[in-house]
């Protein structure tokens, strides 16, 4: 499938999702012959009062737009993901009136770990999440199936150097604050009402050494128990919501 012509989202929450929440980017929804799941219908039905083109084909067709990602008799061909450049970041952070919450994800390459971190981002009403275009997962029909939509309702920014993009932020008077495993400054005593960047680190490597420098502090999560480090979604959840409760009773 050639690059124009978009890609496919995969799976029945993730085609109810681009249905319910961006059809104008379906192009087209296939839907399984013969398949008796009663969501499949319910698909097919709001397909076709969205006016857009429905397909019952075979499960091998399903199986080669889906490309391996479990499909369970539904896939949409979607246009891609609208994504940001580094050049929107100034109108999003001016837009926040002084109340940016920025994901900054440093080398997440695992598309289901992206998408997580994307539906928590979207749910704490953060302002936008970047990526660096290159050593990461990209937002694919994997990353959309696991955001449960949130994909296309956040604003997700690829740069192309993630060291200049911090510095940029900071000059714009949003404080950075990467999320690490050796810190002795504990998360939960930062300040989270203002124009902040979480910035949280690859799955294996953590945070590069040029992304730790253009930090304005290093924390860490304390973790009383036996593990030593959390699934970089798992630690995004907690880091944006810690902001989403401080920000709950801070003025406007």
């Amino acid at each position: 499938m050639s690059k124009g012509q978009g890609h496919w989202v995969a799976g029945i929450n993730a085609v109810w999702a681009a249905l319910e929440h961006d059809a104008g980017n379906v192009v087209e929804v296939l839907i399984e012959a013969g398949g008796r799941n009663p969501r499949l219908t319910e698909i097919e039905e709001q397909a076709r009062r969205l006016d857009l083109p429905v397909r019952r084909v075979a499960v091998q067709a399903l199986e080669g737009a889906s490309g391996g990602v479990r499909h369970q008799g539904a896939v949409a061909r979607y246009r891609p993901a609208a994504t940001l450049e580094d050049g929107d970041l100034p109108g999003l952070i001016e837009a926040a009136n002084g109340r940016a919450l920025v994901l900054v994800l440093d080398g997440v390459t695992d598309p289901h770990n992206l998408g997580a971190c994307l539906r928590s981002a979207a749910a704490a009403g953060a302002t936008a999440v970047i990526i660096p275009k290159d050593k990461s997962a990209q937002v694919n029909a994997t990353v959309r199936k696991t955001s449960s939509g949130a994909a296309d309702r956040i604003p997700v920014v690829r740069v192309t150097n993630l060291a200049r993009c911090l510095r940029t932020l900071r000059d714009m008077g949003v404080w950075i604050y990467g999320l690490v495993g050796d810190s002795a400054n504990g998360f939960f005593r930062l300040d989270l009402t203002g124009n902040v960047a979480l910035v949280l680190g690859s799955e294996g490597e953590g945070l590069r050494r040029l992304t730790r420098e253009q930090c304005d502090q290093l924390v860490s999560i304390p973790m009383p128990g036996e593990m030593e480090s959390l699934n970089v979604s798992v630690a995004s959840g907690v880091a944006l919501f810690e902001a989403v409760r401080q920000r709950a009773g801070a003025p406007s």
